[in-house]
């Protein structure tokens, strides 16, 4: 990492922290290139303060690909400063995206150091110690995110900006097959329902646990470890929900659990 690093690390969470926008990093800082956005994002909890609470995994359907111009998901990291619990009460101000996204999440157990051999299915599953439901509320620093690429995208943290942790799952969620678990969302405002909206594991790279396994193996290749207590929410299970100041969106993961955030008028 760079001073340059550093710098446009500290400008992203400036405005992450103003709620504003910027149209691109100034070419002195903008990233050349994936290695660069990641160098970049990697300086984030340091220039923060705060520590990484997990990860997130933005981009993982064809849909979410193309949109932003993307030839595959993209890690993020999720700083515990902007983590909350179930029932939680964001503010939009400054939200450029204004969406939720209903999420699998995993929680692991044990360390997955980083290593030269990729990680199996197997041994990343055998990591996790319980599968909980969440929703994400991302937001992008740049005014227009979609046309801004891949490298700023991984420089703005992969649009991470606030998340809720459901609570863990109560059955047996290993013997259930994620890619075909269905998920419903609603979206309430004044008492009255506005939204219903479906989706399934499906939407997540095919299979959650899929997508779980790329994340790990992604941030393996770049000699990052997950540790124990840290989470990997796995990207929206449905196109993202639209939201307003006044909404409650609540996800029901069936047996999974329910999962839900208020967003303050």
């Amino acid at each position: 990492m760079t001073d340059q690093h550093t710098q446009a690390a500290h400008l992203l969470w400036q405005h992450r922290l103003a709620g504003t926008k910027l149209a691109a990093l100034p070419p002195a800082l903008r990233p050349a290139d994936a290695d660069a956005g990641h160098a970049i994002q990697a300086c984030l909890p340091a220039v923060a303060g705060g520590a990484v609470a997990g990860w997130k995994i933005a981009a993982t359907s064809a849909a979410g690909q193309a949109h932003i111009g993307v030839g595959g998901p993209l890690a993020g990291r999720m700083l515990d400063s902007r983590m909350a619990g179930d029932g939680a009460c964001w503010s939009l101000a400054g939200n450029g995206m204004r969406v939720a996204e209903p999420e699998f999440v995993f929680r692991f157990g044990s360390d997955l150091p980083a290593r030269v051999a990729p990680y199996t299915l197997n041994d990343v599953l055998a990591a996790v110690a319980s599968l909980h439901t969440g929703i994400e509320v991302p937001d992008s620093r740049y005014a227009d995110f979609v046309q801004a690429g891949e490298a700023q995208l991984l420089a703005d943290d992969a649009c991470a900006h606030q998340f809720v942790l459901g609570p863990a799952a109560g059955c047996d969620w290993r013997v259930l097959d994620l890619s075909r678990h269905a998920v419903q969302a609603t979206i309430h405002n004044d008492g009255a329902r506005r939204l219903v909206c479906d989706g399934s594991g499906a939407a997540v790279l095919g299979d959650p646990r899929l997508a779980l396994a790329w994340l790990v193996n992604d941030l393996r290749q770049r000699g990052i470890g997950l540790l124990a207590g840290q989470f990997v929410t796995t990207g929206t299970c449905m196109p993202p929900l639209p939201v307003q100041p006044g909404d409650t969106v609540r996800a029901d993961f069936g047996v999974l659990g329910q999962v839900s955030t208020v967003f303050g008028a």
